[in-house]
Protein backbone atom coordinates (compact mmCIF):
# COMPACT_ATOMS: atom_id res chain seq x y z
CA UNK A 1 0.00 0.00 0.00
CA UNK A 2 1.05 3.64 -1.10
CA UNK A 3 1.18 5.45 2.48
CA UNK A 4 1.63 8.83 0.61
CA UNK A 5 -1.58 8.53 -1.52
CA UNK A 6 -5.49 8.02 -0.64
CA UNK A 7 -7.33 7.35 -4.04
CA UNK A 8 -11.49 6.23 -3.47
CA UNK A 9 -13.99 6.37 -5.78
CA UNK A 10 -17.67 5.91 -6.22
CA UNK A 11 -20.60 6.35 -9.11
CA UNK A 12 -23.12 8.95 -8.06
CA UNK A 13 -26.91 9.06 -9.34
CA UNK A 14 -26.74 12.57 -9.42
CA UNK A 15 -25.40 14.92 -12.33
CA UNK A 16 -22.11 16.09 -12.73
CA UNK A 17 -23.07 19.80 -12.20
CA UNK A 18 -25.24 18.66 -8.83
CA UNK A 19 -22.30 17.21 -7.35
CA UNK A 20 -20.44 19.97 -8.02
CA UNK A 21 -22.59 22.29 -6.52
CA UNK A 22 -22.78 19.71 -2.94
CA UNK A 23 -18.44 20.18 -3.28
CA UNK A 24 -18.18 23.84 -3.97
CA UNK A 25 -20.92 25.86 -2.55
CA UNK A 26 -19.67 26.09 0.88
CA UNK A 27 -23.12 25.68 2.79
CA UNK A 28 -23.43 22.21 0.67
CA UNK A 29 -20.35 21.13 1.75
CA UNK A 30 -20.61 21.87 5.33
CA UNK A 31 -23.89 20.23 5.36
CA UNK A 32 -22.65 16.62 4.07
CA UNK A 33 -19.18 17.14 5.50
CA UNK A 34 -19.44 18.04 8.99
CA UNK A 35 -18.54 21.71 9.21
CA UNK A 36 -19.93 25.07 9.09
CA UNK A 37 -18.04 26.98 6.87
CA UNK A 38 -17.00 30.69 7.27
CA UNK A 39 -17.17 31.61 3.79
CA UNK A 40 -17.81 30.60 0.04
CA UNK A 41 -14.78 28.28 -1.75
CA UNK A 42 -12.95 30.45 -3.86
CA UNK A 43 -9.49 29.81 -5.67
CA UNK A 44 -6.55 31.31 -4.15
CA UNK A 45 -8.31 31.80 -0.55
CA UNK A 46 -8.22 29.91 3.14
CA UNK A 47 -11.42 28.85 4.17
CA UNK A 48 -12.04 28.34 7.73
CA UNK A 49 -15.04 26.69 10.19
CA UNK A 50 -15.55 24.72 12.74
CA UNK A 51 -16.81 20.73 12.67
CA UNK A 52 -20.13 20.26 13.16
CA UNK A 53 -19.34 16.51 14.18
CA UNK A 54 -19.78 16.91 18.71
CA UNK A 55 -16.74 15.07 19.22
CA UNK A 56 -14.74 17.31 17.11
CA UNK A 57 -16.94 21.09 17.29
CA UNK A 58 -14.57 22.09 19.52
CA UNK A 59 -11.81 22.28 16.61
CA UNK A 60 -11.08 24.93 13.41
CA UNK A 61 -10.99 23.59 10.31
CA UNK A 62 -9.40 25.73 7.31
CA UNK A 63 -8.25 24.60 3.65
CA UNK A 64 -6.37 26.26 1.37
CA UNK A 65 -8.73 26.56 -2.07
CA UNK A 66 -6.47 25.73 -5.01
CA UNK A 67 -8.25 25.31 -8.12
CA UNK A 68 -11.94 25.07 -9.03
CA UNK A 69 -12.46 24.25 -12.77
CA UNK A 70 -16.33 23.85 -12.77
CA UNK A 71 -17.82 20.51 -13.05
CA UNK A 72 -15.03 18.88 -13.18
CA UNK A 73 -11.70 19.91 -10.82
CA UNK A 74 -11.78 21.03 -7.19
CA UNK A 75 -8.58 20.99 -4.70
CA UNK A 76 -7.54 22.49 -1.66
CA UNK A 77 -4.58 21.52 0.70
CA UNK A 78 -4.97 21.05 4.25
CA UNK A 79 -3.85 19.59 7.30
CA UNK A 80 -5.05 16.32 8.07
CA UNK A 81 -5.94 14.85 11.29
CA UNK A 82 -5.13 18.13 12.78
CA UNK A 83 -6.88 17.07 16.53
CA UNK A 84 -4.42 18.23 19.35
CA UNK A 85 -5.10 21.70 20.21
CA UNK A 86 -1.75 21.80 21.26
CA UNK A 87 -0.03 21.53 18.33
CA UNK A 88 0.94 24.21 15.40
CA UNK A 89 -0.27 22.47 12.73
CA UNK A 90 0.48 25.45 10.30
CA UNK A 91 4.67 24.64 11.05
CA UNK A 92 3.61 21.40 8.50
CA UNK A 93 3.37 20.81 5.18
CA UNK A 94 -0.09 20.43 3.89
CA UNK A 95 -1.41 17.61 2.43
CA UNK A 96 -3.45 17.93 -1.22
CA UNK A 97 -6.97 17.05 -1.42
CA UNK A 98 -8.24 16.67 -5.23
CA UNK A 99 -11.84 15.93 -6.17
CA UNK A 100 -12.58 14.82 -9.74
CA UNK A 101 -15.79 14.63 -11.70
CA UNK A 102 -16.32 12.42 -14.53
CA UNK A 103 -19.88 11.98 -16.46
CA UNK A 104 -20.77 8.34 -16.36
CA UNK A 105 -24.45 7.87 -18.02
CA UNK A 106 -26.83 10.34 -16.52
CA UNK A 107 -24.62 10.59 -13.28
CA UNK A 108 -21.10 11.29 -11.99
CA UNK A 109 -18.06 8.95 -11.26
CA UNK A 110 -16.14 10.67 -8.65
CA UNK A 111 -12.54 10.75 -7.33
CA UNK A 112 -11.10 12.13 -4.32
CA UNK A 113 -7.00 11.70 -3.82
CA UNK A 114 -5.15 13.00 -1.14
CA UNK A 115 -1.64 13.08 -1.37
CA UNK A 116 1.70 14.34 0.50
CA UNK A 117 1.65 12.34 3.27
CA UNK A 118 5.44 11.77 3.32
CA UNK A 119 6.27 15.44 3.75
CA UNK A 120 4.68 15.09 7.49
CA UNK A 121 5.85 14.86 10.64
CA UNK A 122 7.04 11.34 10.81
CA UNK A 123 6.08 10.88 14.60
CA UNK A 124 2.45 11.46 12.45
CA UNK A 125 2.45 10.51 9.33
CA UNK A 126 0.94 6.90 9.91
CA UNK A 127 -2.05 7.98 11.85
CA UNK A 128 -2.82 11.08 9.39
CA UNK A 129 -3.06 8.20 6.13
CA UNK A 130 -5.33 5.95 8.73
CA UNK A 131 -7.84 8.52 9.67
CA UNK A 132 -7.80 10.41 6.35
CA UNK A 133 -8.18 6.88 4.52
CA UNK A 134 -10.93 6.23 6.72
CA UNK A 135 -12.36 9.25 6.42
CA UNK A 136 -13.01 9.75 2.84
CA UNK A 137 -14.90 6.19 3.00
CA UNK A 138 -17.25 7.56 5.16
CA UNK A 139 -17.45 11.38 3.46
CA UNK A 140 -18.07 9.51 -0.22
CA UNK A 141 -20.91 7.50 1.65
CA UNK A 142 -22.14 11.18 2.79
CA UNK A 143 -21.92 12.74 -0.34
CA UNK A 144 -23.58 9.82 -1.90
CA UNK A 145 -26.48 10.30 0.53
CA UNK A 146 -26.43 13.90 0.26
CA UNK A 147 -27.18 14.11 -3.65
CA UNK A 148 -28.91 11.32 -4.52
Amino acid sequence: MDENRIERHIDLKASPSRVWKALTDHKEFGEWFGVKLDGPFVAGTIVGGKMTYEEYAHLQWAVDVKKMEPERYFSFSWHPYAMDEAVDYSKESPTLVEFTLEPKGTGTHLTVTESGFDKLPENRRLEAFRMDNEGWIEQLENIAKYVD
